[in-house]
């Protein structure tokens, strides 16, 4: 492009923006009004829109969510993998120490009544035979017989 074609497209479009001036200095206050009447009816829009939202919002969580949130729960089962079996050995321990620990007593209580009994024929015993004081020549030449038996 020569310089002249170039300074002819440049003075048409200074020209052309000399002419749009007047017109956009009478759609300024126009635009600004637009802007402002744009904002009321926005906010006029979401004023009526917000209690029919919420009512409706009201009414979804009263029977819908109900309904969604135990599909979610049943479906959250339905997938949820099977819980291993545990603590079934608890129970045939515990029995079996009681078992042990009732064992424990009875032998105890046998064994302290045998004992008892033990002294209560000895003492019987002793107290039935007389006394007699024995020297070591007396036992060389007559040895005790004794008929009665401890048991």
């Amino acid at each position: 492009m020569s310089g002249k074609k170039r300074t002819e497209a440049w003075d048409r479009t200074v020209k052309a923006a000399d002419q749009l001036k007047p017109v956009a200095a009478q759609m300024k206050p126009l635009a600004k009004n637009t802007g402002q009447v744009a904002r009321r009816s926005i906010l006029r829009s979401r004023a009526w829109a917000a209690p029919r939202l919420e009512r409706t919002g009201k009414a979804v969580q009263d029977t819908v969510a109900p309904k969604v949130s135990a599909a979610l729960s049943s479906a959250a089962e339905r997938i949820d993998p099977a819980k291993p079996r545990r603590g079934r050995w608890k129970l045939p321990v515990g029995l079996m120490a009681a078992a042990a620990a009732a064992a424990s007593a009875a032998a105890a209580f046998f064994k302290s009544r045998s004992k008892a009994e033990a002294q209560a024929e000895t003492t019987v015993h002793d107290a039935t035979e007389p006394v007699t004081q024995v020297n070591d020549a007396d036992l060389a030449s007559n040895p005790p017989t004794n008929t009665s038996q401890v048991s």
